[in-house]
């Protein structure tokens, strides 16, 4: 199938180019087809009208669309032009190989767009799914929440479900761009697209397929090609104006030597003036722009997908290219977000296990890292856990719950920050050797009664990936955190930031943004999605950080990191880099192509053939450059 709809596409090509060819053996040889003018007008016609036929109807929908200058218009007036003067096998060039150029120009962007589907064509078209003690097989769409799958070794997962089996080896490569394998622990979340390495598998189903990782990151490539960065809206803009300018600049060539010969003695020969008209409009075929640029940027969309980084469009791309600062969340971006509880300690004679006890209940239903943490380690120590009956959560600050009178021996707790106690009217002793460690405090029925302290380690690759960032320029590197300023400081030493600043709410993260913005900087906010969406959608370029199960993340942000490893950062600002110089690279190669003919022509040095080979060269070489150039570059 995929044969046979090539050798149609290229059937008129090959054709016309028969004929052409015939033709011109026929001019030489063949006395007859000198002699009588209409044989080779009807030859050439005949060359002509497989590959014009459908650039005749492309201009026929953007004339009905009221576009009326593009490069259809020109390849006709050229063509045309060039039968009209005799130069009939020139008038067959200029529509054969433009139609050859694009042809080429297809391909290479339909491979562009394959590469892509073939990242997002992770899953089988069935699985086999548990029910009622039997193994059958559906089709993914049809799988429930809930229901029991079997993944056998070199499956891929097609759902996102939680692994009942002890344990797990996957190869998360196609989603997160990492080589080594993820080893995954019973009740661990595995996400669609993963292929199971050591054994069979069985997993929950967490969500239906189409709220998957897998289905997010179809959706997120799909759409990214759709916005337009700014860059590529402006060189369009100025391709609108362009192809109408040099249509009027060929008139002038014409018309300029016709004017010059009324008052000055000099002899105007309309059919060489035309014929250098022709030649200039010929090699000013703006495709080499319009083709190319676009085309670069699904590129640079395309090679960081594989990275598993997920720009979401080409304004992002262009936006990272500007980036010159980046603020990073604390918890869960520059640190591992794995809190351990180092102490706890209590101010009441009921003693820790009351404390545990309260803290853990109030938490239960967070998904805060820290609460979370306090929630492992109460289960861990056996701690009887109540339910609440009501529960107030306040970003950045705390969690207030109420339980009934008749099951624990509190009825209110209050856990989080200082600052939040003391909104909830607990009384808060000084505690200056706390100031530097992360710590939840708690408060039962209205009376302080202790803290806990936990400790979250910076990532491995952290301190790595700041000295690499600087090393492209990205300076300064500043945290906000909601812990403590000396906890954040800490940190920020730790790993290479100059600035750190704590103790802040989401909201004043977001003043602490425009506070750089007003300094002059392009600002990226790194967060990992939770309670980040008002400074991502605040900062110039907003990344979130292994954030694909995150809705408000996805939606807010600019692009998607889907692994939580600091490495891939500096990624996203090479390739943006790289997209931005491949752009500008194709747009001085056509222009300096272009204008150097152009020339030419008019000066009468270059013919059709050079204009026609140039114009189609120079299309295939920015084509070329805007695939190869993002993907090959490592620096």
């Amino acid at each position: 199938m995929h044969v046979m709809k090539n050798l149609q596409d290229w059937l008129p090509k090959i054709l016309s180019f028969v004929l052409l060819g015939a033709g011109w053996v026929m001019n030489r040889y063949w006395l007859a087809f000198q002699q009588a003018a209409w044989i080779p007008v009807v030859w050439y016609v005949l060359a002509y009208l497989p590959v014009a036929w459908p650039v005749f109807k492309d201009a026929a929908k953007a004339f009905a669309q009221k576009d009326f200058f593009n490069e259809f218009s020109l390849m006709i007036i050229a063509s045309i032009g060039a039968f009209c003067i005799g130069e009939y096998p020139e008038a067959v060039a200029v529509m054969l190989f433009y139609a050859i150029g694009e042809q080429l120009q297809d391909k290479a962007v339909e491979r562009s767009r394959r590469n892509i589907r073939d990242l997002l064509a992770m899953h089988p078209d069935r699985v086999r799914v548990v029910r009622d003690s039997q193994t059958l097989e559906a089709k993914p769409e049809e799988v429930q929440p809930g229901e029991i799958l079997s993944v056998a070794v070199g499956e891929k997962v097609c759902l996102d479900g939680a692994l009942l089996d002890e344990a797990a080896s996957l190869d998360t490569a196609a989603l997160t761009g990492e080589s080594l394998p993820r080893y995954i622990r019973q009740g661990e979340e595995v996400p669609a697209g993963c292929l199971v390495l050591d054994h069979a598998i069985r997993l929950k189903v967490l969500r239906p397929y189409n709220m998957s990782a897998l289905a997010k990151m179809a959706k997120m490539v799909e759409e990214a090609s759709k916005r337009k960065a700014p860059t590529e809206l402006f060189l369009r803009r100025i391709a609108r104006i362009y192809t109408p300018v040099v249509m009027g600049l060929a008139v002038l060539v014409m018309a300029v030597p016709a004017l010059f010969s009324l008052v000055a003695n000099y002899h105007y020969d309309f059919s060489v003036w035309l014929y250098r008209a022709l030649v200039f409009l010929v090699i000013s075929c703006p495709c080499a722009l319009v083709v190319s640029i676009p085309l670069t940027y699904f590129a640079g969309i395309g090679m960081a997908s594989r990275r598993g980084i997920l720009f979401k469009g080409g304004n992002g791309l262009d936006a990272a290219y500007k980036v010159d600062s980046i603020v990073f969340d604390k918890t869960g971006t520059l640190t591992q977000g794995r809190f351990r509880v180092c102490a706890l300690t209590s101010m009441q004679s009921e003693g820790e296990g009351r404390l545990l006890s309260a803290l853990a209940s109030a938490e239960n239903t967070s998904r805060h890292p820290l609460a979370q943490a306090v929630v492992e380690y109460a289960k861990k120590h056996s701690a009887v856990l109540f339910q609440p009956e009501r529960i107030e959560e306040k970003a950045g600050g705390g969690i207030l719950a109420e339980f009934d009178t008749g099951q624990p021996a509190f009825r209110q707790v209050v856990a989080g920050s200082a600052a939040w106690l003391k909104e909830c009217g607990i009384e808060m002793p000084d505690l200056p050797g706390l100031s530097a460690r992360t710590v939840v405090f708690c408060g039962i029925d209205g009376v302080f009664s202790g803290w806990v302290e936990l400790a979250d380690l910076p990532k491995e690759d952290a301190a790595s990936a700041m000295q690499e960032l600087r090393g492209l320029g990205v300076n300064p590197l500043a945290v906000l955190s909601g812990d403590h300023p000396q906890v954040a400081e800490a940190l920020a030493s730790q790993v290479g930031v100059e600035r750190a600043y704590g103790g802040l709410l989401p909201q004043d993260k977001v003043v602490y943004l425009q506070k750089f913005k007003q300094e002059g900087h392009n600002v990226a906010f790194v967060g990992d999605g939770i309670n980040d969406s008002p400074v991502l959608a605040s900062s110039s370029l907003g990344i979130a950080m292994g954030a694909m199960g995150s809705d408000a993340a996805i939606e807010t942000a600019d692009v998607v990191l889907q692994t939580d490893r600091l490495s891939s950062l500096p990624l996203v600002f090479r390739i943006a880099r790289n997209t931005r110089r491949t752009v500008w690279e194709n747009v001085i190669l056509a222009f300096g192509i272009k204008i150097l003919v152009m020339v030419l022509g008019v000066l009468g040095v270059a013919s059709l053939w050079m204009a026609v080979f140039a114009d189609s060269g120079v299309a295939l070489l920015a084509v070329l450059n805007s695939v190869r150039g993002v993907w090959l570059r490592k620096k």
